[in-house]
């Protein structure tokens, strides 16, 4: 079943591209026509190319590796905190921090302050500490909250990435290209698709159409865990029955073959000797 059809992105408004002054020539193929002045995306195309993301990023998911989600417009934050958040996928709605995976152990050494201030809030340390000492403890924190809050549980480099507007997230780009991290985007007709390995030509500026992709996105994402979890829970019945039952199984035929293997008697071999001499002369 498709996970999505032509009508919900019409609907949606994901073909409204922009003025045509504006656009990028790399997007031609992606274009179905201009009307008064706009360009309209070839929602035939969008859908085929939603499909195919989705299909990858359930892969990915079902492997077990993370997906980074990358969303600083206002458009878009509310909805990636809220369906990336739902899926315990990293993401990024603040400002996008240089060398977030170029620079990723520095990162990781913030993200650990941020557990060690924790550590030390539970502490009875923190009460002996000054009503200043505690203020700017506590800034700090909730600066390293704001940009890093929603990493905290990438432990290493995104297996893949997703991005709602790469023109505008083209430094988060460049960073996954260098580390040959594949980068999923919405493309509108104004930025370049041959930045991204796995484009969705969309609309990235409404709300609506930014929703709906990420709705199939994280579904897809969401299905790919379900099969990892029940592969999972599978792998424990096998190992206790499975395996046990065959290793004795195997034994038992060893034994009954060796069983029937005829055993040479000494006046077999001695009859089988006296043949041997009676052909030598």
């Amino acid at each position: 079943m498709p996970r999505t059809n032509f009508d919900q992105l019409l609907e949606a408004g994901v073909h409204f591209g922009h003025l045509k002054r504006k656009w990028n020539p790399a997007m031609a193929p992606y274009v179905f026509m201009e009307r008064n002045g706009i360009h309209i995306i070839d929602l035939h195309k969008t859908a085929a190319k939603i499909e195919e993301a989705a299909d990858a990023l359930k892969q990915i998911a079902k492997s077990g590796r993370k997906i980074l989600f990358v969303a600083t417009k206002k458009q878009a934050k509310d909805i990636i905190a809220d369906k990336v958040g739902a899926i315990n996928m990293p993401y990024v709605t603040e400002r996008w921090s240089g060398g977030m995976l170029t620079n990723f152990p520095t990162v990781r050494k913030a993200v650990k302050k941020m557990g060690s201030i924790d550590k030390l809030m539970g502490d009875d340390a923190w009460n002996r500490l000054s009503k200043r000492e505690k203020l700017q403890i506590t800034r700090q924190r909730a600066k390293l909250e704001k940009t890093l809050g929603s990493i905290k549980d990438l432990n290493r480099l995104p297996a893949a990435m997703f991005v709602v507007d790469v023109m505008k997230e083209h430094i988060a780009v460049r960073e996954a290209q260098k580390l040959n991290i594949p980068v999923f985007g919405m493309v509108d007709t104004n930025s370049d698709p041959n930045k991204v390995d796995f484009v969705i030509p969309a609309n990235d500026d409404a709300s609506n159409s930014i929703e709906l992709i990420l709705d199939i996105m994280t579904q897809a994402i969401k299905e790919g865990l379900a099969e990892r979890k029940a592969e999972k829970d599978k792998e424990p019945q096998d190992k206790k029955g499975g395996n046990k039952g065959e290793g004795r199984k195997a034994r038992a035929r060893k034994e009954d073959t060796a069983d029937k293997q005829p055993v040479a008697s000494s006046s077999d071999e001695a009859k089988a000797s006296d043949e041997e001499t009676k052909k030598e002369e």
